[in-house]
């Protein structure tokens, strides 16, 4: 969410924002806003003139009455409540005015960092730098799903019986490889200085909205029926929530947390669940990592988040490149992003398995978190957060790109003790 003051001081720069995010539907907005924002001032400033001619007024009825003067002591008191009067009024105008301003605010988009690309979509996305050589073996990489199968490591039909489309078991070697990455991906990020959390996976509904949009909201979470309680679609949404309404010391930035959870979406948009995959799916696991810190280390954390996701495959020996996500692309908090895509040996291409967000002082500022400086005095943390890894999901990157042509699946040394030692996964027919 804007500051008001920015919006009131600017409001060409922020239609121009939303402009450059292809939203022209939000331009009236603004204008709304200021409006709103001036009535809004007005109904304040006049209740606070009744609110000090009433306590003078109050202040002199007692002299009044001890004068004999009861007549004009009347008077005093009806004025005090036609004042009184006016003064609910004027809050209650308040309150409506203020909410209606936060609807919006709630809705005008982020302003941009300068060195977004402008783009409509995910199609004017900006590589930004390969890691590794993109090799394409000599013989057959088969379907992930077949892969797994191939291992006894994956149920889908059962599954969908059971669940629905979206949904799967793992079994075998292929859940212990699930299981392995993330308990590596954990140990990865506290050697890198980061304190674990595993996280509450249910939210109330004004955290939900203090750390997205309402578009997010809408097309990812689920919501308990009966209750104020929302399931996590990552383990972002409850660790930014940890610090609401909450006034941090300065000296105690940044905040460097990871956090595990089970993520649940509902994937609603023109991509859809998979009948048959792990690629988008309903329920997953990830590996998180959120910073909370002054607004002047934000670009450089945001630097520093996106490289611990490269790194982190490329110790698991898997080609990623980087994508810079252009204006359209970015969510409405976001200042900028960083898309990790994974290299795919049998689609030949490179998708998508990490994502980095700058989200300025956005969530700090809607989930009231601030700072208290001795300086500067109390203001906005910035927020960010990025992907480790979100098997299974990663799943499909490594076990592409680690078959052998005998079918068996190497397992690189970083992961090996998380594995029990072993170096490969044998299918079951080969162990015959």
């Amino acid at each position: 969410m804007l500051d008001i003051k920015y919006l009131r001081n600017h409001p060409d720069e922020v239609k121009e924002n939303i402009r450059k995010k292809f939203q022209d539907e939000k331009l009236p907005l603004v204008d709304e806003v200021i409006d709103l924002d001036r009535r809004y001032r007005e109904a304040k400033t006049r209740c606070d003139w009744l609110r000090s001619q009433r306590n003078s007024i109050s202040k002199q009825i007692g002299g009044l009455i001890a004068k004999g003067r009861k007549e004009e002591a009347e008077e005093a008191k009806a004025q005090v409540v036609s004042m009184q009067r006016e003064m609910e009024e004027l809050e209650a105008q308040e309150t409506i005015l203020s909410g209606q301003i936060r609807e919006r605010m709630l809705v005008i988009p982020n302003i941009i960092d300068p060195s977004v690309p402008i783009g409509r979509d995910d199609s004017e996305n900006v590589e930004v730098q390969r890691y590794g050589e993109a090799r394409v073996p000599d013989y057959e990489i088969p379907y992930h799903v077949d892969i797994m199968e191939r291992f006894s490591g994956i149920d889908l039909d059962s599954a969908r019986r059971t669940s629905g489309n979206g949904f799967y078991y793992l079994a075998g070697d292929i859940a212990r490889l699930h299981s392995a990455i993330l308990s590596y991906a954990r140990d990865f990020m506290i050697d890198r200085g980061f304190t674990y959390y595993v996280p509450p996976f249910m939210i109330r509904g004004h955290v939900v909205t203090g750390v997205m949009s309402f578009a997010e909201m809408e097309n990812m979470m689920y919501k308990i029926e009966g209750e104020d309680l929302y399931l996590i679609g990552t383990s972002e949404h409850s660790m930014i929530g940890k610090f609401i309404d909450t006034i941090l010391e300065e000296d105690k930035l940044p905040q460097t947390l990871t956090s595990y959870s089970p993520c649940f979406r509902k994937e609603v948009g023109a991509h859809g669940i998979e009948e048959r995959g792990v690629y988008r799916i309903h329920q997953f696991e990830k590996q998180e990592m959120v910073v909370v810190c002054k607004p002047e280390d934000s670009m450089m954390w945001f630097e520093r988040l996106y490289n611990n996701t490269v790194d982190f495959f490329r110790s698991l020996e898997i080609p990623v490149r980087t994508l810079e996500c252009c204006s359209g692309d970015l969510a409405d908090l976001k200042v900028k992003s960083v898309d990790v895509e994974a290299w795919s040996p049998r689609q030949q291409k490179y998708f998508e398995v990490g994502s980095c967000s700058n989200l300025g002082d956005a969530q700090a500022r809607r989930l009231a978190i601030r700072v208290k400086s001795r300086e500067k005095g109390n203001y906005f943390p910035h927020t960010l957060n990025n992907t480790v890894v979100a098997p299974p999901r990663m799943l499909i990157a490594f076990l592409e790109n680690n078959l052998q042509a005998d079918g068996t699946v190497r397992i690189p040394e970083p992961l090996r003790m998380y594995m029990g030692g072993k170096a490969a996964l044998i299918p079951p027919e080969a162990k015959r």
